[in-house]
């Protein structure tokens, strides 16, 4: 584990997973990506829990990668990466999981969110995906999910564009079930989870398959936005990008 997340079980079958890094806006490092991997696969062996809510410290979700992390790891195979770990385990797991926004979601935290059963945000959420701008590919199937979900035309701009959204259009575009008061945000995904995992497990598990439909397909999506990303990650737009955030500078 790290002392970056926290993870809490409650007497109610609920394994709640905080993103508590607030003085990075919650950007995730390796060691992060880990520990939510690993709290993902305890739940989906536990006979206990029956949900997954993720949050962040308030007023923030997650900035995304800590980009200064991921170049620091960029050396070694994107097989090996710990981003890319989570997201494959993010896709299979079988335990319902809930998200409670609020704040910046940025890359893999408006991605995270396209896997989650039910999303809930906060009036002050605002969601990106600037891969192309940091000269990589989108990742966590959201280039096969996105498009089933809003349309081609309005991913084209999400993903291309990056063009960011709030909280009322992505409960309009249905990549949220409801906007809630801060305050209330958490308490409410919380006891949303807590409805999931007082069900059926088994009647849980095969309508949740049903729901998500091609399993393979949205995986072999995955897989193949994992190739594109490691070749775009070793290549000159992207090191240029890194290089101009980290310098403080964000690529036009």
């Amino acid at each position: 584990m790290t002392d970056h997340i926290a993870i809490e079980d409650t007497a109610d079958g609920v394994r709640l997973i905080r993103i508590d890094r607030p003085e990075k806006k919650n950007a995730l490092t390796g060691a992060m990506y880990k520990a939510m991997r690993d709290a993902l696969v305890g739940a989906d062996a536990s006979e206990t829990i029956g949900a997954v809510v993720f949050a962040g410290a308030p007023g923030a979700f997650s900035a995304g990668n800590d980009l200064a992390d991921f170049v620091a790891g960029a050396r070694k195979p994107f097989s090996e990466a710990p981003a890319l770990h989570f997201i494959r385990q993010l896709a299979r797991t079988r335990t319902p999981m809930v998200a409670a926004v609020d704040g910046i979601a940025v890359g893999i935290g408006t991605t995270l969110t396209l896997h989650c059963d039910l999303v809930y945000a906060s009036p002050a959420a605002r969601f990106r995906m600037p891969f192309v701008e940091l000269g990589l590919v989108p990742e966590a199937a959201s280039s096969y999910l996105l498009p089933r979900r809003v349309g081609l035309l309005k991913a084209t701009e999400m993903l291309l564009l990056s063009q960011p959204f709030d909280a009322d259009e992505a409960v309009a575009l249905g990549l949220a079930n409801a906007v809630m008061p801060a305050g209330l945000l958490l308490e409410h995904a919380m006891a949303q989870a807590g409805r999931l995992a007082a069900l059926p497990r088994g009647a849980v598990a095969a309508t949740r398959a049903l729901i998500r439909g091609d399993q393979a397909a949205m995986e072999a999506a995955l897989e193949a936005e994992a190739v594109a990303f490691e070749a775009r990650l070793r290549a000159p737009e992207a090191q240029a990008a890194f290089a101009a955030f980290l310098n403080r500078g964000r690529p036009s």
